[in-house]
């Protein structure tokens, strides 16, 4: 399975930005996916989540109700829909997807990563 983060790019303080993660290589209808993101000189943490389904998502306290995940299981492609950005959330993103179809926030639990793709907010 290839995971293919796009969307990124360089945005003021309060503005949006949509992330892509394309799938390829097998059909991942049956996985969960997640999103992380890695500062300079910090750990990738997690940021949010969705089940096989789209039913169940999870997200860090820190974008929840800023940021959306959502699936299109047809088009097996993942979305992560930002707002409110702020300059902490600067970073790179990177998708990720887990042999099950259930949401984790654990990075260990992941085991198909995709490049990430930079978003950088101003002040």
């Amino acid at each position: 399975v290839q995971l293919q983060a796009s969307g990124g790019g360089s945005v003021q303080a309060g503005g949006s930005l949509r992330l892509t993660c394309a799938a390829s290589g097998r059909t991942f209808s049956s996985y969960a996916v997640g999103w992380f993101r890695q500062a300079p000189g910090k750990e990738r943490e997690f940021v949010a989540a969705i089940s096989w389904s789209g039913g169940s998502t999870v997200y860090a306290d820190s974008v929840k109700g800023r940021f959306t995940i959502s699936r299109d299981i047809a088009e097996n492609t993942i979305y992560l829909q930002m707002n409110s950005l702020k300059p902490e959330d600067t970073a790179v993103y990177h998708c990720a997807g887990r042999d099950s179809g259930w949401p984790s926030v654990s990075r260990n639990e992941y085991r198909y990563w995709g490049q990430g793709t930079q978003v950088t907010v101003s002040s």
